[in-house]
């Protein structure tokens, strides 16, 4: 399905991805980052908090850390301000780049059991699919993001994978 270099290469295109929203919405009014703009987790901030929760989430079953307070129905509300998610986000972010690097096509091989607060009950799926997931939910939701921030005027990101940086950290 997938390999340890393309897990690699998406959570170095995360990480790029979080850092130019992170330098656009820096210089924009605070009320556009909590205005209801009906989307599915309400605001921009809104979906970065959620976003930063899934993450956090999934990188509880990948490597075993620590996993978000609240569930899925707080996610909105874990972060209150762009400063406060940008002091997850970060952190976040390298220990995705952390994990990813350690990964081999062995582990991605194999399957992933959890407990589902979501759905209730334990789950088991192929790991790979799950990593596949993790990455597909961050696009997702960026892109919304993306869209509530032209919605706002604000000059959103170049998001195409294929103009991330070759030297990017």
């Amino acid at each position: 399905m997938i390999d340890a270099g393309y897990v690699r290469m998406m959570a170095r295109y995360n990480a790029w991805q979080n850092r130019q929203v992170l330098d656009v919405l820096r210089d924009a009014d605070p009320a556009e980052l909590t205005r209801e703009r009906g989307a599915f987790f309400g605001s921009i901030l809104g979906t970065l908090s959620h976003l930063l929760w899934g993450d956090h989430m999934w990188m509880s079953r990948f490597d075993g850390g620590s996993a978000p307070d609240g569930g899925i129905v707080d996610s909105p509300r874990l972060v209150p301000t762009l400063a406060a998610w940008e002091a997850g986000r970060g952190p976040m972010d390298g220990r995705i780049r952390l994990w990813a690097a350690a990964l081999d096509d062995v582990e991605l091989a194999g399957e992933l059991t959890w407990f589902s607060g979501a759905s209730g009950r334990e789950v088991t799926r192929p790991h790979g699919l799950c990593i596949a997931h993790m990455f597909n939910h961050q696009t997702h939701h960026r892109g919304q993001v993306h869209a509530m921030m032209t919605g706002a005027g604000l000059a959103a990101p170049v998001s195409d994978i294929v103009f991330m940086p070759e030297e990017e950290n």
